[in-house]
Parts: C-alpha cells; sequence; structure tokens
C-alpha cells in the first residue's frame, strides 16, 4: 500500500495544529469559524467503512476529543460534524463550531461566501491555542 499522501485541496485550505494517534489534527484557514479537520493516516481511505474497528475506535476517540475542544469556545453553541467527501474524497472530518448570528446560520458552512482566512500572526496564535486546547502540547 502506498504513503499516505495529504489532498492537495486540504493542505492548501487548512494548517496542521497537531498528529493525533491516527489522524492529522488541522485547522481550517477560516477566520468565521473554530473548524477543525481530522485527516486519519492511511492512504487510499475514503470511507468510514473502510477503517477497520481499531482504527474506527481511535478516529472516534479523535473526534470526540476535538468536539470536547469545541465546546464553550469562541462563543460555540453547536457543533457541527461532517464527512462528504464529494469533492476530497480522502477520508476527513470537519469538526465545527457554530452559534447563532454566524455567516452560516442556521444553515451549512458549505457555499456561504469566501474564506476569511487568518493573518499570519493570528494564524500561528490559534494554532498554538488548538493544539494547547486540544491537549497536544506539553502541559507546564
Amino acid at each position: 500500500m502506498s504513503e499516505f499522501e495529504l489532498d492537495s485541496r486540504l493542505a492548501t485550505d487548512s494548517v496542521l495544529v497537531a498528529e493525533g494517534p491516527l489522524s492529522q489534527v488541522r485547522l481550517m484557514n477560516d477566520e468565521r469559524y473554530p473548524w477543525l479537520i481530522l485527516v486519519p493516516r492511511l492512504a487510499g481511505i475514503t470511507e468510514w467503512i473502510d477503517l477497520d474497528g481499531e482504527q474506527q475506535d481511535k478516529l472516534r476517540t479523535e473526534l470526540n476529543r476535538a468536539c470536547k475542544a469545541l465546546k464553550g469556545t469562541d462563543g460555540v453553541e453547536k457543533i457541527n460534524i461532517g464527512s462528504l467527501g464529494n469533492i476530497v474524497r480522502q477520508l476527513h472530518f470537519h469538526v465545527i463550531g457554530r452559534h447563532v448570528g454566524d455567516p452560516a446560520w442556521p444553515g451549512p458552512v458549505w457555499g456561504q461566501g469566501q474564506a476569511h482566512r487568518y493573518d499570519g500572526q493570528v494564524l500561528s496564535e490559534r494554532v498554538a491555542y488548538w493544539k494547547e486546547r486540544l491537549g497536544y502540547s506539553p502541559q507546564p
């Protein structure tokens, strides 16, 4: 089997926050929403059912971790989880914090205007914030 390679569209639209036990945890480069993406580091995987039971358990744990990190932060009132794969076929999960009055509320975030990319320094700060919030950075 070939090596894991991140889809170029995910690489362009997001930045690496941390390497989880199974997945890359990435931050969508769109300051309108607190938005994490989990991408299992497995080559050729496009569907949940392509994962074996142990991999599904690891991914479920990583998804729970991402949801808990999002809950209650940045005004998050609701968490959306999505894995469509119609455009980017590589298996990945979007975990998006939502609140009443956000730019796409109450509809989906997809197709709602152009992404508002983070300023370089702010992006670095947000990556550090999420890394710590997810518990992937060393604790003092």
